[in-house]
């Protein structure tokens, strides 16, 4: 009888030393780098997936969505359009060309006059220099070579800049951030601000930062973008979404990757 109890006891302390552990990795956070930010500490939503998960993320070999990075890679070298070029016909070697770039997007656009995010700023390029259609958002080309794109500022800290020409564009990110929607009456905060590390059903809240999108969605068994994330929410509190690239998007893009200024760039990620 003393065996068992013992044996019992041993067990009890084993499973709370371990959820101790998880929790102490799921809770690794960091000061925001805004003193003006609303969160008090700031923790990428990679720490609120498994260890299951986490290590397909951690591995090159066994994240699913190197073969966007490749496919983004095979499109970087590809001759396209009426100005008969390619990527690299100006940028040259990506791995110089763009390293820093997915850490400091959305930006600001001098010519577009517009805050634009990664995506967009690729379909602009096809159009400006190539001569070449855009690609339709969410289609397998532009989301390679998002990927592709930003997986060069992977372990770099997110540095998107909100003064300026893009302080227009940030607080009307924000104001969509807490203004309240749909049937449920629910906005961004109350999941992302107030609840997270909380269960919703299965799911454990994160606090919903963009600095590992585009990502490799176990739910979706493929690579998406942030505003199918977005959409998915707003279909989930019961409000119409909004079009992929639409405007409202891209500003809470912006707002978004403020809140998580300084956590390193993780894509592509992998989420659940």
């Amino acid at each position: 009888m003393k065996y068992i109890v013992r044996v019992l006891t041993v067990s009890i302390m084993m499973t709370a030393l371990i959820a101790q552990g998880a929790s102490a990795q799921t809770r690794k956070s960091q000061r925001p780098a805004d003193p003006a930010n609303p969160l008090r500490e700031i923790i990428s939503g990679y720490y609120f997936s498994s260890l299951a998960t986490r290590a397909l993320q951690d591995d090159d070999f066994d994240n699913p969505a190197s073969l966007w990075i490749q496919e983004g890679e095979a499109l970087w070298n590809k001759v396209e359009g009426q100005a008969n070029k390619a990527c690299a016909s100006c940028h040259g070697d990506a791995k110089k060309s763009l390293r820093g770039v997915g850490a400091r997007y959305p930006a600001y656009d001098k010519q577009a006059k517009l805050v634009i995010n990664i995506e967009q700023r690729i379909n602009l390029c096809r159009v400006r220099n190539m001569k070449a259609a855009p690609w339709r958002y969410e289609s397998g080309p532009l989301l390679s070579m998002s990927a592709f794109t930003k997986s060069f500022s992977r372990g770099m800290k997110v540095a998107v800049k909100v003064d300026g020409p893009a302080k227009q564009s940030f607080e009307n990110g924000k104001k969509f951030y807490y203004q309240r929607r749909g049937q449920l009456n629910m906005n961004c905060a109350q999941c992302h601000e107030f609840s997270y590390g909380n269960r919703i059903r299965s799911d454990l809240l994160s606090q919903g930062h963009s600095n590992g999108f585009p990502t490799y969605r176990l739910k979706w068994q493929k690579v998406g973008s942030l505003h199918r994330r977005f959409r998915g929410c707003n279909k989930q509190v019961r409000a119409e979404p909004y079009k992929y690239g639409s405007r409202e998007y891209v500003d809470l893009e912006l707002y978004l990757a403020w809140r998580g200024n300084g956590l390193e760039v993780e894509a592509p990620s992998v989420r659940r």
